[in-house]
């Protein structure tokens, strides 16, 4: 009968038949153990003696590495809480690019005390009011001990820089790849609102096999992954003026078929000639204004090759929309869309753009721009995994120094800011609920993972470490922290090991919100996974 109600005993099926469902402390006891799993599993990869994990993908591929984000983004993990976590890296290596590492082992940390604190009767949401409250006074104290920086002393700088790639496999290049970085980002710092800024797009990295790491170079200006269209054209133009048009340099077909119908013989020269002058017409415009150098975006014709050889220009053709950006910053030219409104002051300059042969290609480089807004890098190296490797080093030195611009100010490294704002918290903690006030102190000890985990990837007596670490902290000296070289507590402002305050804010945030997140969920419902696509029925 229809509407009629279930009789006892009766199951009502709500979920698709084969959806499985995990409830209460089951789903939280599993999300928590596998965002502890994925944090143990990058834990050993910190700081300047941390291992490298070799990834092997699918098809067989290989990658050597220590950089947190790309691990976790070369896994392929099943479970959503550790997918979680992975977006939790993801999402630091977008805004600061560094701290990727100690971001999911702070995440795994408040977690795993979280679990302690929830066997013990106390509610999730107790936890995280506990941590939110600690993250606040995380964040205060952070401020209060950093140390402003000027834009000018390079020595500072290249401290920060050195941190950041001190876990890298560089060796001997590191200091060659911080100077790369340094100038890199000097450069292309412009002015917003009164404040400085820095567009990591400006930077453009270009890697090739061949020669070492200590022959990468900087650029002043861009490389265009392009050849010189015509072999008769100069390889080489010194003082260059240069031309930047987003129009084709071709007689363009029109969409609709149409037909001609020529009576007189004598007329096809003429017709087919007709063609010819109006390219010839473009290239004499692109010489009446004074360029030597053409980039076009788009495609230059056969006989339009022909015209600009014979005028001695050198020309590239299809070159990439954000290479032509690039090359708009650098050279201070203007893209243009119309032949007719070419004009001098749309020609941006440069001291020399040549063809060059790196590697297998041949590439155009176009350098020597005055004040240029965009640079390049070149990376060379022997070894196709550590060009990959370089690669990563860089982005992170590069992102590191952005992320200085935006506040002016760092923080020890060596673990020195983490046990600074863990002292701070233990402090203030006593002034909340006794439940809260459990929380409190659980984020502090998850805050003291990060030097303790230092010390044991350095091979140190961790125990002892953190012992001589809390002693100082309680006294206020603020800038003590791990010196994982020479194995011993240090004054990480004397010691160069510094970074900037942004990341280390980036951190706390993130791995707060991921925790608590995680601490919310208490019930996972997972659908059924299609493995094989249904067929159609036969006819």
């Amino acid at each position: 009968m229809a509407g009629r109600v279930p009789q006892a005993g009766q199951p009502v099926l709500i979920l698709k038949e084969g959806t499985s469902r995990t409830r209460g402390r089951t789903a939280q006891r599993n999300n928590i153990a596998a965002a502890k799993i994925i944090a143990e599993m990058v834990k050993t990869t910190l700081g300047p003696k941390g291992m490298d994990k070799i990834l092997v993908d699918s098809i067989g591929d290989v990658i050597v590495t220590n950089d947190g984000a790309t691990i976790l983004d070369k896994m392929d993990v099943e479970h959503p809480a550790a997918k979680m976590l992975i977006e939790v890296a993801k999402a630091q290596d977008t805004s600061v690019g560094d701290g990727t590492t100690t971001v999911v082992i702070l995440t795994g940390e408040l977690l795993k005390r979280a679990e302690d604190l929830i066997e013990q009767k106390i509610h999730p949401s107790t936890v995280i009011t506990g941590y939110r409250r600690a993250l606040d006074i995380a964040l205060q104290t952070l401020s209060k001990i950093a140390k402003p920086i000027k834009l000018d002393d390079k020595a500072t700088l290249k401290k920060i820089v050195n941190t950041s790639l001190g876990s890298k496999s560089l060796g001997f290049a590191t200091d060659h790849i911080a100077d790369l970085a340094i100038n890199a980002v000097l450069n292309v710092i412009e002015e917003r609102d009164g404040k400085p800024y820095a567009d990591k797009d400006h930077i453009q990295i270009i890697k090739k096999v061949g020669k070492s790491l200590l022959e990468s170079e900087l650029i002043n200006g861009v490389i265009i992954d392009k050849e010189v269209v015509h072999p008769a054209m100069p390889k080489r133009v010194v003082n260059a003026k240069i031309a930047l048009i987003n129009a084709p340099f071709e007689i363009e077909k029109t969409e609709f078929s149409a037909e001609i119908r020529i009576r007189d013989p004598l007329k096809i020269k003429e017709f087919l000639d007709e063609e010819t002058t109006i390219l010839k017409e473009m290239v004499d415009k692109v010489v009446k204004v004074g360029a030597n150098v053409v980039f076009c975006q788009k495609g230059i014709d056969d006989i339009a090759q022909f015209f600009l050889a014979k005028a001695g220009i050198l020309a590239v053709r299809r070159v990439k929309s954000s290479d032509m950006e690039k090359l708009a910053k650098a050279t201070g030219g203007r893209i243009v869309t119309n032949f007719e409104d070419l004009s001098e002051k749309d020609l941006g300059s440069a001291g020399l753009v040549e063809e060059k042969k790196v590697g297998e290609d041949k590439m155009v480089f176009v350098r020597e721009c005055k004040n240029p807004k965009a640079v390049s890098i070149l990376i060379r190296a022997g070894l196709e995994r550590q060009l990959d490797e370089a690669e990563r080093a860089l982005n992170d030195a590069i992102m590191n120094l952005i992320s200085l611009i935006r506040d002016l100010k760092y923080v020890p490294g060596g673990g020195a800011t983490e046990m600074a704002l863990a002292s701070m918290i233990r402090k203030e903690a006593p002034k909340y609920p006794g439940r809260e006030q459990l929380a409190m102190i659980a984020f502090a000890e998850s805050l003291e993972m990060i030097p303790r985990t230092l010390a044991e990837n350095a091979g140190l007596e961790p125990v002892e470490i953190l012992t001589e670490l809390r002693t100082k902290h309680e006294k206020g000296d603020h800038g003590y922290g791990v010196e994982v070289i020479s194995g011993k507590v240090q004054n990480m402002f004397d010691a160069g090991i510094i970074e900037p305050i942004k990341v280390k804010e980036q951190i706390l945030k993130s791995a707060f919100e991921a925790s608590a997140m995680i601490l919310r969920i208490d019930d996972v419902i997972a659908a059924t996974r299609r493995t094989t696509e249904e067929k159609p029925p036969k006819s």
